[in-house]
């Protein structure tokens, strides 16, 4: 068996290798996805600077097994830069980091694995695979503070079956504890928080200069009647309170953004909740069509608790109905439907 592992520079990716190469030959490789304009602080680089790469090339030398970087960037621009920017500008708030192990972990690497001949792709991902009754199962991770499974519900039987999370079964602190023990210099190396390429995390800026689409408009309220104007839809979400520039004798938030007549609607606390979501590119983990209602609990963001909830069939793909109002359900974020600790599947609200 032959491994071939996606390292990061970080500290998980480290241990992923460290734990793969001592049960089969390994290749270590970094993805080189965007390159970080020159004025970037150290401070804000969350991934894809040279000290990331060289990080993963000294883990690599320590471990004694070759390393490549593979230059997938071009694909990375069409993939997931152009798909963030262009939801954004259509009132969607997109997800990049399920794009990313959709379109460049779980695809472009995969084709290199077969150009390698190696059998597995190995990430440093926190979650569990294995098999139930003759299927490959994704399992959220041990650690539920370090859990990733909700970005990896898009993942296929095919993939599954060549693809090792050696993360899994372990705690952060004893992922760290590992790679102090080994003498990997990243051990303390803190973790990425941020879409790699808006480190400063101010979105909108950069969809600004990207796209140069970007239009004022009209604060409205859900009667249509205008309370102000917007700096341009792009800097906004659902949900958001803050940054609204609107005075008011009660808190606004954002309750829907229409791209088509450039108009954010400003409402209530309340007028943010809703038992129903739907969703589109829905896909079972098992492989099967849905074709009966299925109970189950659905999370609606990363960080969400998952929630009781009824997936039902449509021909658009899946509708959602919560058992108690979900709090500002937001198009364009991935809806994730477990049963226990199983990831069933998912697909994108819409």
């Amino acid at each position: 068996m032959k491994a071939l592992i996606a390292m990061s520079g970080g500290v998980d990716s480290s241990v992923a290798a460290l734990l793969t190469t001592q049960k089969m030959e390994s290749i270590g490789c970094t993805m080189r996805l965007y390159s970080l304009p020159d004025d970037v602080s150290d401070s804000q680089r969350s991934c894809c600077s040279l000290e990331d790469v060289e990080d993963a090339r000294f883990v690599c030398y320590k471990l004694g097994i070759p390393y490549y970087v593979f230059n997938f960037s071009y694909d990375f621009e069409e993939k997931i830069i152009k798909k963030f920017v262009d939801s954004y500008i259509k009132g969607i708030t997109p997800n990049p980091c399920i794009d990313c192990n959709r379109y460049m972990k779980f695809n472009k690497l995969f084709d290199r694995m077969k150009q390698l001949e190696c059998n597995y792709v190995v990430t440093g991902h926190y979650a569990r695979i294995e098999q139930k009754d003759g299927k490959y199962i994704l399992k959220k991770a041990i650690d539920d503070t370090k859990d990733q499974s909700y970005v990896l519900y898009s993942m296929t039987q095919y993939e599954l079956s060549h693809t090792l999370f050696p993360l899994g079964n372990l705690t952060k602190n004893k992922v760290r504890e590992i790679a102090e023990k080994n003498g990997f210099a990243n051990a303390q190396k803190k973790d990425s928080q941020d879409i790699c390429f808006v480190p400063d995390k101010d979105y909108a800026s950069f969809i600004e200069k990207y796209s140069k689409k970007v239009n004022p408009g009209n604060f409205i309220d859900k009667n249509g009647e205008i309370l102000g104007t917007h700096k341009g839809i792009v800097h906004y979400t659902i949900g958001q309170r803050k940054g609204l520039g609107i005075s008011s004798s009660s808190p606004l938030f954002v309750c829907d953004i229409n791209a088509k007549n450039n108009t954010v609607t400003l409402g209530q606390s309340e007028d943010l909740f809703s038992t129903e979501a739907k969703v589109s590119d829905f896909h079972l983990i098992s492989g099967d069509e849905l074709k009966n209602e299925i109970k189950c609990k659905v999370k609606t963001r990363y960080r969400q608790k998952e929630q009781d909830a009824t997936v039902y069939p449509t021909e658009y793909g899946a509708k959602i109905i919560f058992e108690s109002p979900q709090r500002a359900i937001t198009r364009g974020q991935a809806a994730v439907l477990y049963d226990g600790d199983i990831v069933l599947g998912g697909g994108v609200i819409i």
